[in-house]
């Protein structure tokens, strides 16, 4: 009766393939493809057409890996068709830099340089041999990153095409690889082509990781039995004590298979073990059936950043009491969700301290799928006190989410999207769909990791994005409650997206200090329109000068030709000696800027957290050098996780200070705060506050003893009277928690509000006038205030905080210099207490003050107070110089130094550290400068200014051919 009913060849087969695949369990089987492949490129487009899936490839390679690591593609040249927006083309037309565009030394500025780069199909192919006992198996093809679009044959028979930047390519080649020898072949195709993600999305640009065309990661056959789990996802639920277990089944055999499959699980990272009881469900399955069960957790164990315990899930397909198939999964017991304007992991608020990771990655140029690779970057992040990576435009890799999983990080994946600059979304280009393909791409893929918290599509967009991420967001919120979603991470001029779950703004950050310093305001008016919680996007971006010494770390597919290119450019200015002491001074500065921001955040109500832009440099979109990290996520050398974690941590103290420069006839007054969101309220805490003179001696002590809950809380206020400080001196205030390792601090500098009187014979003038000329003639001292009054340098916009991203990227918008260096034993600032680097006490000396170009004064002249340039022009900089000058000896000053400045502030304490000095024996400047050459700072403008060349923003790419000839 049966075989009447299935009167088919295909039953028969079906039936004996039954018998043979549950006879018996073995963990599925696989063929590695790592090795070497025969290759092709396909530069004319011609392949398909003319069928090199039927022919044996010429050339070979090694897989995983790219062309440029295979020495594969083309050289670079003027003419490289990049994939990314260049902002500011100067860098075709400048005269000074024509030898950079020359064959054999071509070093562009835009970003880091491959060895060799290609855009277009290449081909890759090898033979296989697949064991007689695969005959009726489940096989699949699992590449696990491709770069980007596959198309695979078997022998002569196309399979099909995928295109995913976020999830392995996987082929079912179940009916086409019979036992015996294959050639498999695939072309990839890394163009940007109907599906347009935009060219500087960081899932393919050149500013980043890089339009790489090659696969990456496990590339392998996976033999299976034909009945199968294809996808099981654990939705964990905390307060039902319960996970929710979805489970898509799938069975090729052609027959309906009954039988159970059995859930189990239990805790594997922990100190304490959690077994879970198992559950069996029924099936009944033909082609495709979806099942759902309940599994109680018991006593679970919870998943964050602080205890992040995890379960192993097992679910076995049992089948007349045999195991025939098995997946596992790993997941933890957590529930993100929101509470009020916080976000909250397992009912606790949290507050987000994050980084934007860029895909940067300088030896490969493609990211690592090693589980030790991504460790070290996770817990390099942790040890500076963070707990959350934004991936900006991009998915990284499996290995990723496991490291943050092991680590505890709350990680926010994106689609591969930065739909700007040639793109945009909600006018329904391919684009539009393919968010919604990957982004269920990712989900499945990653969705059980419970490091998944967050989800946008990308950054940025144009079009009709409201609209069009609305319903994203709407989608996403009805699919899948393990994470909360984001339409997109966006600047502060982006419109609104009314249902995002949180926001990822800009708008809310940064430090506004064209005002006098002070620590005590906070970004409350900047989000108080919003009702759900807000992080700040793209926090920071506080410019550092380039480390030349990293220059010798890109060993692999990248060179730093950038670098390269900088650091001959600083040569060129005469500085090259001074190029160390560049970054270590702006450095400095750069994380001054950092703490007061993130402090800022911190002590802001109803604030959520922050992503910097980034904790590492990112080395495109002209050179963005914001990290207090190297591209290889390395210190530089000016600041240590300890003491960036200070001011970055789940415990931070706080001081609310009106200014951090007084004189002693002030009282110095301050609050003492904690920003608390560690794992637990802290009871009883004794937190203590001193203040220390620079012996290290303290003036005096604060204690409070009291319990801190999560979040802000305020302990009291400090009073000390600063009266018993007789000279200038910097003041170190610090705050506590006894028994723990938290601790922070702030400098304070205070001035006397007399200063003695200086007998000297020093003239002083604000221009170089007929009597500082024959002062100077009578072998007398001048000291020049040229502060309003400099043409040479007058282009120079200086203010205290340093460049922002790049002046490249922004076309050489202010500011433009990263700090000061500055010779603290020098004998010029006996009386004004300094380092080497810009404080807060510098803050009105520099802030918005002029600085003065030396190009025409001798190479190795070196003024007291050096403003750094930005490294793309690299000009010689001073802000006060000494030299001896027509037979006298001239101090000159473009910052307001003035005799009349009152006492007991900054500038007046610099200008008598100065004048005390120029009395002294000790004033005999090194230099000689002719008088006409200080004249002319007063008369000449710059002879090298910067100059776009284009205007259009961003400059698409390049000049044409014409215009390139008239720049030779």
């Amino acid at each position: 009766m049966h075989f009447k009913r299935y009167n088919s060849l295909g039953y028969l087969f079906a039936l004996v393939c039954s018998i043979l695949v549950f006879s018996a369990f073995k963990q599925p089987d696989n063929i590695s493809l790592a090795g070497t492949w025969r290759f092709k490129i396909d530069a004319n487009d011609e392949g398909i057409a003319n069928k090199w899936f039927t022919k044996v490839l010429d050339e070979e390679v090694n897989l995983p890996g790219s062309m440029a690591e295979n020495n594969k593609g083309d050289d670079i040249t003027l003419k490289t068709q990049w994939t990314g927006s260049i902002y500011d083309s100067s860098f075709y037309f400048n005269p000074r830099l024509a030898k950079y565009r020359k064959e054999g030394n071509i070093k562009i500025p835009f970003w880091l340089t491959p060895k060799k780069h290609y855009v277009g199909a290449a081909w890759y192919q090898k033979d296989v041999e697949i064991p007689t006992d695969w005959k009726g198996k489940h096989l699949v093809l699992f590449l696990e990153q491709a770069h980007t679009e596959t198309i695979i044959w078997v022998d002569d028979k196309e399979i099909g095409l995928q295109n995913s930047m976020v999830a392995p390519h996987q082929y079912n080649l179940s009916n086409f690889l019979s036992p015996g020898k294959h050639t498999i072949t695939i072309r990839i195709d890394n163009r940007i082509k109907d599906i347009n993600v935009g060219p500087d999305s960081h899932s393919l640009t050149d500013h980043t990781q890089g339009n790489w065309n090659g696969i990456n990661g496990r590339m392998e056959i996976i033999a299976e039995n034909p009945v199968y789990i294809d996808d099981l996802q654990v939705y964990p639920n905390l307060k039902s004590a319960e996970a929710k277990i979805s489970i898509a089944l799938k069975n090729q055999i052609g027959a309906k298979t009954k039988g159970q499959i059995v859930i189990s699980a239990e805790s594997f990272n922990s100190k304490e073990t959690r077994v879970v009881k198992p559950i069996s469900i029924d099936f009944d399955a033909k082609g495709t059936d979806s099942l759902t069960a309940v599994l109680p957790m018991g006593d679970y164990l919870t998943w964050d950043e602080f205890s992040p315990a995890l379960y192993r899930l097992t679910a076995k397909l049992m089948v007349k009491g045999k195991q025939v198939a098995e997946k596992q999964v790993t997941f933890g017991m957590r529930e993100f969700k929101v509470d009020g304007h916080y976000l909250a992991i397992n009912g606790r608020k949290i507050f987000l301290r994050g980084t934007v990771d860029n895909a940067v990655f300088p030896l490969t140029g493609y990211p690592d799928t090693d589980l030790d690779s991504w460790l070290k970057i996770m817990r390099k992040c942790k040890s500076f006190g963070l707990n959350h990576i934004r991936y900006h435009s991009w998915c990284p890799p499996e290995a990723a989410f496991e490291a943050a999983d092991i680590v505890g990080m709350y990680l926010q994946p994106e689609g591969p999207s930065w739909a700007n600059h040639g793109t945009s979304l909600g006018y329904d280009k391919p684009i539009d769909q393919f968010i919604y393909d990957e982004t269920n791409r990712m989900t499945k893929q990653f969705g059980n990791y419970a490091s998944f918290c967050m989800m946008a599509y990308g950054n940025e967009p144009r079009g009709r994005q409201v609209e069009y991420l609305t319903k994203f967001v709407d989608y996403w919120k009805a699919k899948d409650s393990r994470r909360l979603y984001t339409g997109a991470s966006v600047g502060g001029s982006w419109p609104v997206i009314p249902n995002n779950q949180y926001m990822v703004r800009a708008g809310a950050r940064g430090l506004d200090w064209n005002r006098q310093p002070e620590s005590y305001s906070d970004y409350s008016d900047k989000i108080k329109q919003f009702d759900v919680p807000f992080v700040a996007h793209e926090m920071g971006q506080y410019c550092v000068f380039p480390n030349f010494d990293e220059i010798k770390k890109y060993t692999g597919v990248y060179r730093a030709k950038n670098f390269e290119l900088f650091q001959e450019d600083l040569a060129d200015h005469h500085m090259a000696d001074q190029a160390h002491q560049f970054m270590m001074a702006s450095g400095k500065l750069q994380a001054l800027c950092y703490k007061y921001e993130i402090e800022k955040a911190l002590r802001t109500p109803n604030y959520s957290g922050f992503q910097l832009l980034s904790l590492n440099d990112y080395p495109g979109q002209g050179t963005a050098l914001v990290g207090v990290l190297d591209a290889f996520w390395d210190e530089k050398g000016y600041i240590n996780a300890k003491e960036f974690s200070q001011f970055c941590n789940e415990v931070v103290p706080l001081s609310s200070l009106k200014k951090f420069t007084f004189n002693n006839s002030e009282t110095l007054e301050a609050t003492v705060d904690v920003a608390n969101y560690s794992a637990k309220t802290l009871e009883n805490a004794t937190v203590i506050c001193v203040l220390k003179n620079s012996d290290g001696k303290i003036l005096f002590t604060y204690k409070y003893k009291k319990t801190l809950p999560i979040g802000f809380t305020n302990l009291g206020k400090i009073s000390y009277s600063l009266a018993p400080i007789q000279q200038a001196e910097k003041l170190e205030l610090e705050i506590s928690i006894e028994n723990t390792s938290y601790v922070n601090n702030w400098n304070v500098w205070v001035y006397t509000s007399k200063l003695p009187e200086i007998k000297n014979d020093v003239y002083y003038t604000t221009s170089l006038d007929a009597k500082a000329k024959a002062v100077l003639a009578k072998g007398g001292k001048v000291f020049l205030n040229a502060s309003g009054k400099i043409v040479k340098g007058k282009e120079v916009v200086q203010t205290f905080l340093p460049v922002f991203w790049n002046t490249s990227w922004f076309k050489m918008r202010p500011p433009h210099t990263l700090g000061i260096l500055v010779d603290p034993k020098n004998k010029a600032f006996a009386d004004f207490p300094t380092k080497y680097h810009s404080d807060m006490q510098w803050w009105e000396i520099v802030n918005k003050q002029q600085v003065m170009n030396m190009e025409d004064f001798p190479t190795d002249f070196r003024p007291l107070v050096q403003p750094i340039d930005t490294w793309f022009m690299n000009r010689r900089l001073a802000s006060v110089f000494e030299a001896n000058v027509g037979g006298g000896k001239l101090m000159v000053s473009s910052s307001d130094l003035s005799a009349d400045e009152p006492d007991g502030t900054p500038a007046k304490q610099l200008y008598h550290s100065l004048t005390k000095y120029m009395a002294s024996a000790d004033f005999n400047p090194k230099s000689s400068i002719k008088i006409e050459t200080v004249e002319d700072l007063f008369k000449s403008p710059s002879k090298e200014q910067f100059d776009t060349f284009t205007k259009g923003s961003p400059d698409e790419l390049r000049p044409n051919q014409n215009q390139k000839e008239k720049t030779k």
